[in-house]
């Protein structure tokens, strides 16, 4: 039973996404792991689709162990509700990064983006067909690319 539980623990651990908050020590980390970033604009808790993207495409296994290999993410995220509010910091950081990458203001939004901050590919909203294999073929596909 011990054992058991060991596993578990350990595959929940490793399965787990660390999504970064500040896009300059992401771009180091991409830049020194060879890897790309995706960026993610997301109302976590307004937002349907964002949600839903996250739940299914996001905190998936098959994209956690692929994005642990090949990415660097981070979420720009911009809650409503005033006990979800983040930090004056967090905030002017999240929105220089819209104003840069996601001007119109669309949420969900992910980019795929260089180590250098260049962008490589966007996704707008929350596709019906998006699945999670697609997603991770169109991002390896991108990938293979730019190598």
């Amino acid at each position: 039973m011990k054992a058991l539980l060991t596993v578990v623990l350990f595959s929940f651990l490793t399965n787990t996404i660390n999504w970064q908050l500040n896009f300059d020590q992401a771009k180091t980390e991409a830049s020194q792991a060879h890897k790309l970033i995706l960026l993610n604009f997301s109302g976590s808790d307004w937002c349907g689709p964002c949600i839903k993207l996250k739940k299914t495409i996001f905190e998936s296994d098959e994209f956690s162990q692929f994005a642990a290999d090949n990415l660097i993410l981070v979420r720009a995220d911009f809650p409503r509700l005033s006990k979800n509010q983040l930090d004056a910091k967090q905030t002017a950081h999240n929105e220089a990064l819209a104003e840069k990458y996601n001007r119109q203001g669309k949420f969900p939004f992910t980019v795929l983006l260089s180590s250098d901050g260049k962008v490589l590919k966007e996704w707008e909203g929350y596709p019906q067909s998006l699945t999670i294999s697609s997603f991770i073929e169109s991002i390896q596909t991108v990938r293979l690319a730019t190598k």
